[in-house]
């Protein structure tokens, strides 16, 4: 029997988004339709530079009176600065909530939690579970289910591929496409301009997306950072790890280039394999061995 399990997630927080003209703000410079944030569910977004580069990502509800924007504690001052650029003579401000809120992450189940506590499935990918925002005196491991801690939580999102800023691409280096965004439902393609929508819709329509961010199996425990080899030829870097599971930014093109002549890709001195997550419709160049992901 599957046991649901809960940790907190002590590198995330959230900003509060007021004012008439918030939704309208939001609408004109995230990659997502912010009108989708409906019925207590949340949309994946991102803020990008006008060379269609992530700067930010978060996830973002509509509470009616107000907007939250659930981000990453460490980028939080500087999107803040960065929405506040944006925002010109527009109706909106901007307000810091992190000393009332904690962020929680829930997955194998879904957890019975108190009314004061904001709950939203994590629109990325179902299996991923549940994301909490409950104030700072809640005890949300009195619910259900199984107290964690963050390192099950990444364990967890390793083992579905799910990429995460900082982790497993740089901001401010990465387009959405590496990171996945166009397959993890952080785009909305039909929703009009926003802030780098013309780099993206041309790789989209394109499609050139040459370097991606996939699952790793290695043949032994892998390590953050590493770089991904085929002979003397560096093809990726190792993002976040959990034993022989990982992430890597990988060139498909040349790993499939790769596979076709026999070679083996490493991670530093480890041997790995490639894997096709169950929600990406791009292919994973993977060996037609027994027992490989295809």
């Amino acid at each position: 029997m599957t046991t649901c399990n809960i940790a907190e997630l002590t590198d995330r927080t959230a900003i509060r988004v007021t004012g008439d003209d918030a939704r309208k703000f939001l609408q004109d410079v995230v990659t997502n339709d912010v009108t989708k944030a409906v019925d207590g569910e949340a949309v994946h977004a991102a803020l990008l530079s006008p060379q269609g580069k992530i700067l930010f990502d978060f996830f973002l509800l509509d509470r009616g009176e107000y907007f939250l924007l659930e981000c990453a504690r460490d980028t939080r001052d500087d999107l803040i600065k960065r929405l506040m650029f944006y925002r010109l003579r527009a109706a909106v401000e901007f307000e810091d909530p992190s000393d009332d809120i904690r962020i929680w992450a829930a997955w194998d189940g879904n957890p019975g939690c108190s009314e004061d506590v904001i709950k939203f499935a994590d629109p990325r990918v179902e299996t991923l579970g549940f994301r909490m925002i409950a104030p700072i005196s809640d005890e949300m491991t009195q619910s259900e289910c199984d107290a964690a801690n963050e390192a099950a939580y990444h364990s967890h999102r390793i083992s579905l591929g799910i990429p995460e800023a900082g982790k497993d691409y740089a901001l401010g280096e990465t387009f959405p496409h590496e990171a996945d965004y166009d397959q993890l439902a952080g785009v909305d393609f039909q929703k009009g301009c926003y802030v780098g929508q013309e780099v993206v819709s041309r790789v989209e329509h394109r499609g050139t997306a040459r370097k991606r961010i996939v699952p790793v199996r290695g043949d032994s425990d892998l390590s953050a950072g590493a770089q991904v080899s085929v002979g003397d030829s560096n093809i990726g870097v190792m993002g976040s790890v959990s034993g022989d599971r990982g992430l890597a930014m990988i060139r498909l093109d040349r790993a499939k280039k790769a596979i076709s002549q026999g070679e083996k890709m490493h991670a530093g001195n480890i041997e790995i394999t490639l894997e096709q997550p169950s929600w990406a419709s791009f292919e994973v160049p993977t060996p037609n061995l027994p027992g490989a992901a295809r």
